[in-house]
């Protein structure tokens, strides 16, 4: 590899927009050498979605990639009756989008708005080729959401409504305060109820009794319009996943 890529990722030549971006530092572009951000900043643009707008279909063919800045996004498969399974939820700054493949294979929809930095799919190759941390970086993310459906199949098959309940908010927790020993965990669920149960494969009636029991048994506390919500103890909530 040319040696102007092994420079420190961290020195003042990163782009300005770069340098304040949170997925320049937690996602995929914190392995970039500032002459690499430099080339993938030629190539990006920014765009905003409003929550439920589509980001990109199922079986469409790929040509661009996107990091997520802000906002939650929901991905689902839609069988061939119009039934349709949330199977999972992405964050800021997680990769949105999967390397080499030729067509997506699940659809992605704002859940929040939710702003993205999309760039060509030929120029993340490129540059895959160029940082083997790139790859790795990737790499890793995809074990990571692999491990995270795996943790779904069993929550899916074997967990009570309540244990689901409990998973579910640990699980949107943890990404908005990545330090799980926290107390007071504050955050806004970015699903409506009917999405929720979608997720969860209950009905929304099921979601609204076990939020109640939730809230009894003191494991949350509700605020403002039923959206958002505070976790006294994360410990405590992670024990009544189990």
């Amino acid at each position: 590899m040319n040696q102007v890529f092994r420079q420190d990722v961290h020195n003042s030549e990163v782009p300005v927009l770069c340098s304040s971006c949170e997925a320049r530092h937690k996602g995929i572009c914190g392995v970039l050498s500032p002459v690499q951000l430099v080339e993938l900043s030629k190539h990006t643009t920014k765009s905003t979605y409003s929550a439920d707008t589509e980001i990109t279909a199922a079986g469409q063919p790929i040509s661009r990639h996107s990091n997520i800045m802000r906002g939650v996004v929901k991905l689902s498969k839609l069988m061939v009756d119009g039934r349709q399974q949330i199977v999972g939820l992405q964050f800021a700054p997680d990769f949105l989008g999967r390397p080499f493949a030729k067509e997506t294979m699940v659809t992605a929809e704002a859940a929040t708005d939710v702003k993205v930095c999309s760039f060509s799919a030929r120029v993340l190759d490129r540059m895959i080729e160029q940082s083997p941390e790139l790859e790795h970086r990737l790499h890793q993310q995809a074990l990571r959401e692999l491990d995270e459906a795996r943790d779904w199949l069993l929550t899916l098959g074997r967990k009570s409504a309540l244990e689901k309940l409990a998973s579910f908010f640990y699980l949107i927790a943890a990404h908005y305060d990545p330090d799980t020993g926290h107390e007071n965990t504050y955050f806004e669920i970015p699903l409506k109820r009917i999405d929720i149960a979608d997720f969860l494969g209950l009905t929304a009636e099921t979601v609204s009794r076990q939020i109640t029991r939730l809230r009894q048994l003191g494991l949350i506390t509700i605020h403002q319009n039923n959206r958002a919500f505070q976790v006294p103890d994360m410990q405590r909530l992670y024990a009544a996943c189990q």
